[in-house]
């Protein structure tokens, strides 16, 4: 059968590995010239099932008011609203009742879990250096309350198979000594120690070289515009570049999903989350950290990439404008300076923004859209990386007719209930 898979980040590479394992022709395609630049390559790299909670919680509303009202948040959202992002955010507050968000959560966890087992077959299987750590990850807090608080919200990931450790400041010293400079700012943290963090797009890179050996053609730098149509199944999807035909056609194109989904007839929830990302070189390999984590207060999340450190915040609705300046960045510099002030070349730091693909209640949307040949793997969010290779194995076996290891109906395509 011949595939096309529209998307050539961490998704859409995954599933075409997959795809092409079951002996298909699978074309990939994307508009940049490179694999895995948006999301992919702008992420913070945890592989992270023990923070796998849904954004749409009750905390969230009092998020964004603040931040409507200038204030500086982890969730941002600006004057004016798009009508899509209206949209949007109607059913992202539906979302933030404490039995919803603790449901999301747990579909969230599920397929965290799931996908990181798989992505640890899949490096295994094919030999993939991605700069992977496997030491477990830290979840920072500042004061004893907010630890507290921290411990009893990780509870439900404790409850559901994450091992979940409470660590003091001098026990997290103990772990990784670079951070010893906060000795003293901090109240103490959770570890996960099944947690870990890899270079997402050095390992598309590298599973992309695996496909091609499989057969798989990859054609960089074609937009697609919209599927054509007869009747109930797609024929062709028309591009820049002129019109693709294939037998199914799988869209993993991240933010760009709603526009391809309105040309078979849906209205796909999925919305832009831009994030700001930092990379930097290691000034000193002991005082830079090796185990990843976040910061639960500024909540930046950081891991070590080779020599290098990376650190990613800030989830802001502002459309598709990728705009950014030194300010945005502030937050990210303060906290890692805070951190690890002797350890990383602040002052050669790269910054760019990624965009997210975000759905308002949290689980991505896998599986058959509208029309009979066409199938999402899309919005993933901040979790893409974590989330890729067991959305692709679900994707593999719906496409197949065969019955995924998980509830697949959690993350049912679905369209805006308004």
């Amino acid at each position: 059968m011949k595939v096309l898979v529209i998307g050539a980040g961490v998704i859409g590479v995954t599933s075409a590995y997959y795809l092409a394992q079951e002996g298909h022709e699978v074309t990939v395609i994307d508009q940049c010239t490179e694999l895995g630049t948006d999301a992919t390559g702008g992420n913070a790299g945890l592989i992270a099932p023990g923070h796998s909670f849904a954004w749409a919680s009750p905390a969230a509303p009092r998020l964004l008011v603040k931040s409507l009202l200038g204030e500086k948040t982890s969730i941002r959202m600006k004057f004016p609203i798009d009508r899509a992002l209206m949209l949007w955010g109607m059913q992202f507050l539906r979302e933030c009742t404490p039995a919803r968000a603790n449901s999301n959560t747990l579909v969230k966890l599920e397929l965290a879990q799931y996908s990181h087992r798989l992505m640890d077959e899949l490096a295994d299987e094919e030999n993939i250096d991605y700069q992977q750590s496997t030491g477990g990850a830290l979840y920072l807090y500042r004061n004893s309350d907010e630890l507290d608080a921290g411990v009893k919200k990780m509870q439900i990931m404790k409850d559901h198979g994450q091992r979940i450790e409470v660590l003091t400041p001098q026990e997290i010293i103990g772990l990784d000594g670079a951070f010893a400079p906060a000795r003293d700012i901090l109240a103490g943290a959770i570890y996960a120690p099944t947690d870990a963090a890899g270079n997402s797009k050095v390992f598309t890179e590298v599973l992309a070289d695996r496909c091609k050996s499989m057969g798989v053609n990859f054609e960089l730098g074609v937009t697609a515009l919209r599927f054509a149509r007869l009747r109930t199944r797609a024929t062709d999807l028309v591009t820049n570049k002129g019109n693709y035909s294939a037998d199914r056609f799988v869209v993993a194109t991240g933010i760009q999903s709603p526009f391809l989904a309105r040309s078979v007839g849906q209205r796909l929830p999925v919305y832009p989350a831009k994030g700001y990302s930092l990379t930097a070189p290691i000034l000193d390999p002991k005082k830079a950290p090796t185990l990843p984590g976040v910061d639960e207060k500024t909540l930046v999340a950081w891991s070590r990439m080779g020599n290098e450190i990376r650190m990613s915040s800030t989830a802001e609705f502002v459309g598709y404008n990728r705009e950014w300046n030194n300010s945005d960045f502030s937050n990210i510099l303060a906290m890692g300076k805070e951190l690890f002030p002797e350890g990383v070349k602040w002052d050669e730091a790269c910054m760019r923004s990624c965009m997210r693909p975000m759905t308002p209640d949290g689980p991505p949307i896998i599986g058959r859209s509208g029309i009979e040949n066409v199938y999402y793997n899309t919005g993933h969010g901040h979790m893409g990386w974590t989330m890729a290779v067991g959305s692709s194995v679900i994707l593999r076996d719906l496409m197949r007719g065969s019955t995924p290891a998980l509830n697949p109906h959690p993350m049912r395509v679905r369209p805006y209930t308004f």
